[in-house]
This record gives C-alpha cells, sequence and structure tokens, in this order.
C-alpha cells in the first residue's frame, strides 16, 4: 500500500499542546491519539508523522520547542 504524507503548517495554536489540541485527520476528520512515530530535525524542532487509522491518510506535523533554564 503507497503511503501519502503532507506537511502540514509549523505554526502551533497554542505553545503546548494537550489531550484537546491533538489534530484530526483532515480526510475523514478522525481524531488522533497518538504519533505513529516523532523525529528530531534540529535542537529545538521536533516533527510528528501521524497516520489515520480510520481512512489511512498521513500527515506530518512540526512544533518548536523551548529550552527551559533552571535559575
Amino acid at each position: 500500500m503507497p503511503a501519502v504524507a503532507e506537511v502540514l503548517s509549523t505554526v502551533a495554536r497554542h505553545p503546548d499542546p494537550r489531550g484537546c489540541d491533538l489534530p484530526s485527520c483532515p480526510v475523514c476528520a478522525d481524531s488522533m491519539v497518538a504519533a505513529e512515530g516523532s523525529a528530531y530535525l534540529s535542537e529545538n524542532v521536533i516533527s510528528y508523522l501521524w497516520t489515520c487509522d480510520t481512512c489511512g491518510y498521513g500527515f506530518v506535523t512540526k512544533h518548536s520547542v523551548k529550552r527551559f533554564s533552571c535559575s
């Protein structure tokens, strides 16, 4: 089965994603619970691979993370 993926926006709606901010499939609108995979693209950018269990559509999201420093 061929894989189809697209890269979605790198701008997050909220700085810290929570359970209510998890993506839904852009094709069938089914909710997604966990990413299939993740990878560090740079020191502060993480990429997540999402695949819909219902229709099989795949897409990638990218998120920038902030470094916290102890004071």
